[in-house]
């Protein structure tokens, strides 16, 4: 969007008409049925050339924030951005490429990630590290038993 077509007039409501025309009646519930697809590609299905990921991910928090599911959200961010990084699964072989790949999907992760829950990432992103999930591990969503397990709902 380098020409600012994204940010113009009401995106907010742009980007809600969108989700109501594809069926849905939150921008939660269009994206929980692409769980693993990048906030781009989701911004794109919305808009390709008027809505931005970082707008989408905007109004997934603030509905979060509404429902009190933060934490799955979170977790949800973070299996995109493994799905991105790491199509194949967490690799079996730490070499400096897979490395890589996993610190540019765990980074980006902790950018997303709210304060709020700063402190329980980087928690995870220790324990992955000491303990690494079994080769060709990929979260096919939120409720993943292993991200359950790592950061668990702690909303009210």
């Amino acid at each position: 969007m380098a020409d600012g077509r994204s940010w113009r007039g009401n995106w907010q409501a742009r980007l809600y008409e969108r989700v109501r025309d594809r069926g849905y009646d939150s921008l939660t519930a269009f994206a929980n049925a692409r769980p693993t697809a990048s906030l781009v590609e989701l911004a794109e299905e919305l808009g390709k050339d008027d809505v931005a990921g970082v707008q989408v991910l905007s109004g997934l928090f603030a509905e979060a924030e509404r429902r009190n599911q933060v934490t799955r959200l979170v977790r949800g961010v973070l299996v995109r951005m493994l799905s991105r990084s790491l199509p194949h699964g967490w690799p079996a072989v730490m070499d400096d490429a897979s490395r890589f790949a996993v610190a540019k999907a765990l980074g980006s992760w902790s950018g997303y990630t709210p304060d709020s829950h700063q402190e329980r990432a980087d928690q995870l992103m220790a324990a992955l590290r000491a303990q690494p999930p079994p080769p060709g591990w990929r979260p096919l969503g939120p409720d993943d038993e292993l991200l359950l397990t790592l950061l668990p709902d702690n909303e009210a």
